[in-house]
């Protein structure tokens, strides 16, 4: 079928249109949910049609300083607007916590370790995080990475590092770096777990909103493509992935901005904790909050009014101040 086809066709016939980033982790994560929508409905086609997206071209610049409304998402989301796709594969930490309006978060997929991990280079695989000698040239992205790296070892030197994971890791072999911190999930789904030397632990490293957990988006008045994505929901991971987004919503904050989260589920228990730090690591303001996995969004903005209670906006506005002028 043509991407342009009509939206109209029959359902009996109607071939499932799903969107995806042209990059290598992308279309792993998306294949496997084509994969695993046609073991569930064997006799529906499912069609993988690919897109770049702004951040899959600008690679020579600070992921904070581009902005990150829809920087990974909003071309695929201008393909379900206009009926060019069905529904969008995303990692769910690139998935902005407002959408555009007639499209919706449909369901949340099971959660791989959503840690993020230490990789060294070779003459420092004796090494861990914490000792990694004075100077050491570690390699990150991510502002909210940076912001609890350097408050938890400042004698360490962070530089920021772009491009795919095989283009991390090749600048990394080549001894541009000493370390770079990726995420355990992205390693793992891509048969590059081998090379995670470290995962961090939570006290030294929350993790971001929604890591390690893919989030399917789609046209909300689509109901039979919402009917046909709730056969892979996983609830737990749902549940744990709402009260992080609620509190990322509730603090204003995009996914360029120094705000880690951590979640636990026993049961009906949902425990979430969350951080937002200055980005030279020298502000920090930390908190949790438990409750029932049933209020998962409410425990979210709870847990936002706590740390704003406790000077997280000021540290917010300072950073979105420095981004703005740099």
């Amino acid at each position: 079928m043509s991407p342009n086809a009509s939206p109209t066709v029959s359902t009996s016939t109607r071939t499932i249109r799903i969107g995806s980033r042209k990059s290598q982790l992308a279309l792993v994560q998306t294949y496997w949910v084509q994969e695993q929508l046609q073991k569930a409905f064997p006799d529906r086609t499912f069609e993988v049609h690919t897109m770049s997206t702004q951040g899959d071209k600008i690679l020579d610049v600070a992921l904070a300083k581009i902005g990150d409304k829809g920087l990974f998402t909003k071309e695929l989301e201008v393909g379900m607007q206009s009926h060019e796709i069905d529904f969008a594969v995303h990692s769910l930490k690139d998935l902005p916590t407002n959408l555009p309006e007639g499209l919706m978060l449909g369901v949340v997929t099971e959660r791989e370790d959503p840690a993020d991990a230490l990789v060294v280079h070779e003459k420092h695989k004796d090494k861990q995080i914490d000792t990694l000698p004075e100077g050491a040239v570690v390699g990150t992205s991510s502002l909210r990475r940076l912001a609890q790296l350097r408050h938890h070892f400042p004698h360490l030197t962070f530089k920021d590092i772009r491009g795919n994971l095989n283009t991390r890791l090749a600048k990394l072999d080549a001894g541009e770096y000493d370390a770079i911190i990726l995420a355990v999930a992205g390693l793992r789904r891509l048969g590059m777990g081998d090379r995670i030397h470290q995962v961090l632990p939570a006290e030294v490293s929350l993790h971001a909103v929604g890591q390690g957990a893919l989030g399917i988006e789609c046209r909300a008045d689509d109901t039979e493509v919402l009917s046909l994505i709730k056969a892979i929901e996983h609830v737990p991971t749902r549940d744990r992935t709402l009260a992080e987004r609620a509190f990322l919503r509730s603090l204003e904050g995009g996914c360029q901005v120094p705000i880690g989260v951590n979640t636990q589920l026993e049961g009906d228990t949902l425990t979430l904790t969350g951080i937002v730090a200055s980005v030279d690591g020298t502000k920090f303001v930390k908190d949790t909050v438990t409750g029932s996995a049933s209020n998962a969004e409410q425990l979210g903005t709870e847990l936002a009014q706590r740390l704003r209670q406790q000077g997280a906006q000021e540290i917010l506005e300072e950073i979105f101040q420095t981004v703005q002028r740099g």
